[in-house]
């Protein structure tokens, strides 16, 4: 399962323009506390900040943490999980599978910092405008921006992005929903008026939009034939980016090229950067066999979500000779809530007390013990890992805001921690089966015949999807639990195509489930609990929340005037969610596993890269001499 994009943004504030950019706009650059000169013109920013002063002048070279000497050159082969059959990133999540190297072609209109939190600067765009109260932002267009058949990147294509991206892809019409306008102001210029003024947030998340080429999409193929933005395809779409499409074989692997005459290799936001001559993608049907492909040097790295695997998989002979190198990279720049997902749409998962039964069903201690080396921490906070998480009770701003939706929440939200259940003995796991068995009496369920039924007589029968065999050992260990207390559990491993199809339509009883979340959350809350998303076919509202209380906490975070009323919002979110018992947590690591073989080298890694894989590295001949030919 993959983490969706990253929301490094929240409250606003921006750093405004250096001489430099004043002569290449005309225009003037004032305090960035006001939206326009004396003369009424924008103030033109070359980065955004949602959390206070940009680290960057408008005048800097690059970024302190590349190497602008980093050898260009070599290859670098990665490992994907799963297949494809589509390059059209408008229908990712809706139709085919996605080719990840599809999203590698193309360029966005801002460029994040990996050493700031929530900060962006010019990428297409040279720089930006928004007024004090957040109602719209213009973007202008380096003049230089190119598409990799030498034409321009215009305002046309910024419009025809947005409205493509909207009506083709669940997540971006939820993510760009506030955007009600997009219009051309200029030669270069962008206006994007949003929904109603106070959203924060809003002028950076336009930032992240990919930019698709609207001459390419509404032209012909080679054959002739019209391309269709809202069709799957296998024709190696046009970007705007450091590679494009060399080769690939459907389904099997795609190769990028880096592209020797790119445009953008001189801007600061990609000084030191993207240093492969070529990115191969090779895929796999599951995370076993491609560990063995990684062994047998059909891989430069691969990146290992099992702890028993990074415990024990990890002993052959160039390990031990260190042409392997194993290493451990800590996240700083998000959270997660990882769980078995109860899908509300099933009227059984409708009552809160059968949810948390559930939650005392399972044993993660044990679960722990056995299948992870003890290694994992079990996750208690929707924003687990961040100060964002909400611990012991509510105070201050937090219950001030907690209070304006007091008669729609659990009374406990005020009263009680929340805390998982603990396990890991037989005496706590009675215990917790006692108190499951004693909410479900509650609820109106009860045993017959060692089978649990409801009021009517109707047995609880819940399959658990799965799609990979790391999911299903989870599930395995889970399922005799839930089998302890009545349920009548099952498991069903599927396919890529057939579980992304089932989870499209909401097809299922409970699944394994994770959303990642950034330092400053924002509008994709709405899409993961928000009620519209709730019936919208592709959302990540995987749970089917409808509530209105968090539906109105949402909002109390996207409108959030500044970084402490955001973080108050954020842990009253996080509360009202934990005290409806949605999902039952599972568990977390700190660090990413990585596993190389040692041809590659880094500049000091900043600290919200993580592995920094692979954009931040380069090819080293002399180490890779050294480990010998790649198989």
């Amino acid at each position: 399962m993959t983490i969706t994009r990253r929301h490094l943004l929240q409250s606003a504030a921006f750093a405004t323009v250096a001489p430099a950019l004043e002569a290449a706009t005309g225009l003037s650059a004032v305090s960035p506390a006001k939206a326009q000169t004396a003369t009424g013109e924008p103030v033109w920013r070359h980065g955004l900040s949602l959390f206070g002063d940009i680290k960057y002048p408008a005048d800097f070279k690059r970024f302190d943490y590349v190497n602008p000497d980093a050898p260009k050159g070599g290859v670098a082969r990665q490992i994907s999980i799963g297949t494809f059959d589509n390059f059209n990133i408008a229908v990712a999540g809706v139709k085919g599978s996605i080719a990840p190297a599809a999203n590698l072609i193309y360029e966005t209109l801002m460029a994040r910092s990996q050493d700031e939190i929530a900060t962006e600067y010019g990428l297409l765009a040279e720089a930006a405008s928004h007024p004090d109260d957040f109602a719209w932002v213009i973007y202008r267009l380096r003049k230089e921006a190119r598409w990799h058949d030498g034409k321009p990147v215009t305002p046309e294509d910024v419009i025809f992005s947005i409205a493509a991206l909207k009506k083709y892809s669940p997540m971006h019409a939820s993510y760009y929903r506030h955007v009600v306008k997009t219009e051309k102001i200029g030669e270069r210029d962008i206006k994007f008026t949003f929904e109603s003024p106070g959203n924060r947030e809003l002028p950076h998340i336009v930032g992240e939009l990919q930019v698709l080429p609207k001459h390419y999409w509404e032209g012909t193929d080679s054959e002739g034939r019209k391309r269709d933005i809202s069709a799957t395809t296998l024709e190696p779409p046009l970007g705007s980016g450091p590679y494009r499409i060399k080769e690939f074989v459907a389904g099997r692997s795609v190769a990028l090229e880096r592209v020797r005459d790119y445009w953008g290799a001189n801007l600061p936001v990609r000084i030191g950067e993207n240093n492969f001559d070529e990115m191969r993608f090779e895929f796999f049907r599951d995370n076993q066999v491609a560990l063995e492909a990684f062994k047998a040097d059909q891989a430069d790295w691969i990146a290992e979500n099992s702890a028993k695997q990074w415990a024990t998989a990890y002993e052959f002979p160039a390990v031990a000779e260190k042409r392997v190198v194993k290493e451990e990279f800590p996240i700083n720049d998000l959270g997660r809530m990882q769980a078995f997902v109860l899908n509300l749409r099933r009227e059984q998962f409708r009552d809160a007390r059968l949810r948390r039964a559930f939650n005392y069903a399972f044993d993660f201690e044990e679960m722990n013990k056995q299948l992870f080396f003890g290694q994992y921490k079990r996750i208690d906070s929707y924003f687990y890992g961040t100060e964002l998480a909400s611990t012991g009770l509510p105070e201050g701003e937090e219950l001030k805001i907690l209070e304006t939706v007091r008669d729609k929440v659990p009374a406990e939200v005020f009263t009680t921690p929340y805390v998982s259940p603990v396990g890991g003995n037989p005496e706590a796991v009675r215990a917790n089966l006692r108190e499951s068995a004693r909410l479900l009496k509650e609820a109106g369920f009860e045993v017959r015949d060692r089978k649990l039924v409801d009021a009517a007589g109707k047995p609880v029968i819940v399959e658990l999807l799965v799609q990979d065999p790391s999911a299903e050992r989870i599930a395995l260990f889970y399922k005799p639990s839930l089998e302890r207390i009545g349920v009548t559990a099952s498991i069903r491993i599927v396919d890529d195509a057939q579980y992304e199809n089932r989870l499209r339509s909401f097809d299922y009883d409970m699944i394994i489930d994770q959303w990642g979340q950034s330092l400053s959350p924002g509008n994709e809350q709405r899409e993961y609990w928000g009620s519209q998303a709730a019936d919208q076919s592709g959302s990540r509202n995987a749970i089917g929340i409808k509530n209105p209380a968090v539906d109105t906490l949402i909002d109390k975070v996207i409108f959030a005037k500044d970084r402490s009323e955001l973080v108050a919002a954020t842990r009253a979110l996080d509360r009202v969610l934990l005290w409806n018992f949605y999902v039952v947590p599972q568990f977390s690591y700190p660090f990413s596993r990585y596993a190389r073989w040692d041809r590659f080298s880094h500049a000091e890694l900043p600290k919200y890269a993580r592995s920094g894989l692979p954009s931040l590295w380069w090819y080293d001949a002399d180490k890779a001499a050294k480990i010998g030919k790649r198989s």
